[in-house]
């Protein structure tokens, strides 16, 4: 890749980035109705951080000059929609690593406070009624991991201290790591009867969409609890409400399908339910991450080196 000049558009004040190489005009860009600049004349796309898919992928028609797409999320899904307009040879990346550490530790706390009952504590709390109970605990329970990339591997890094029984992970291909066996999403079958929690970290793929659907969630064991802090679609919403309708397996839940959730979804009030509003990466964490991985990116473009985190080249 020869070093590029140009425009390059990013959703921060190019000010606040430290390392950025000054071989391009920056142009600061989080999704306003207005364009800050020509699009033909951006090299570098930035997108929007958690902006609609149709409004990160209003740019791209009019950006025949553009060599990069670089997403601030781990998932690409909202901007696939985008990319047939795009000039073959353009690298589409995504940033893996960014939202690890905040997903991965949102993951945990949706896994205790769901065991340990919080939501229904918060509730009393706020009616000033003090009710004891006794919940599960972490300890001695199996969790399913589903989904073992850089966010699956450090949700098993935070479980680690927790006492586990065991915890499993399952990848789109079996493998081996340094912790033991990574399956195959072919064996989920077998392995969901025996696991107390599932966590869902996959990226949203065609192979991932409605994943978590009835034949899934009827092979959970009852009284398991289903975390979805992945995309909303891997989960078949009306097979999950089936369920946790009836008592037999609780969500706790960062991702919904339709998202946002609607105020009048039956999965609002349904119970053993916990809902986040998709904020796993919108944490303090995110911002000096994505700030950081940005300027490496573009040092890296600027000297004639591949980019990181390529997930695909337009063809």
């Amino acid at each position: 890749m020869t070093a590029p000049t140009g425009d390059v558009w990013l959703p921060f004040p190019a000010r606040e980035i430290e390392g950025l190489p000054d071989v391009f005009r920056y142009r600061q860009w989080d999704g306003e109705e207005v364009f800050p600049a020509d699009p033909a004349d951006c090299v570098f796309y930035v997108t929007p951080y958690m902006a609609s898919s149709e409004v990160t992928v209003r740019p791209l028609a009019g950006m025949p000059a553009v060599r990069v797409v670089q997403t601030l999320t781990a998932g690409v899904d909202h901007i696939l929609g985008g990319v047939g307009a795009l000039r073959p040879g353009v690298r589409l990346c995504n940033a893996a690593g960014v939202h690890t550490a905040s997903t991965a530790e949102l993951a945990l706390a949706l896994i205790l406070a769901s065991l340990r009952g919080i939501p229904g504590m918060v509730r009393d709390q706020d009616r000033g009624r003090w009710r004891f109970g006794v919940h599960d605990a972490l300890a001695d329970k199996s969790v399913l991991i589903v989904g073992y990339g850089s966010i699956g591997s450090a949700v098993e890094d935070r479980l680690a201290p927790f006492e586990c029984e065991r915890i499993t992970r399952v990848a789109r291909t079996a493998r081996t790591t340094g912790r033991g066996e990574v399956h195959a999403l072919a064996d989920l079958p077998g392995l969901l009867p025996d696991a107390d929690v599932v966590v869902l970290t996959t990226p949203l793929t065609e192979d991932t969409r409605g994943l978590a659907g009835a034949g899934f969630l009827s092979r959970m064991k009852d009284g398991a609890l289903l975390v979805n802090v992945a995309r909303g679609p891997v989960v078949d919403t009306n097979s999950l409400l089936a369920e946790v309708e009836s008592g037999r397996l609780r969500a706790a839940l960062d991702v919904t399908d339709p998202e946002p959730l609607p105020a009048d979804h039956p999965l609002w009030r349904s119970p053993g339910v916990l809902i986040t509003p998709h904020v796993g990466g919108g944490s303090t964490a995110f911002e000096p991450r994505a700030k950081r991985m940005i300027a490496r990116q573009l040092t890296r473009f600027a000297a004639g080196e591949p980019v990181e985190h390529t997930v695909m080249i337009t063809e």
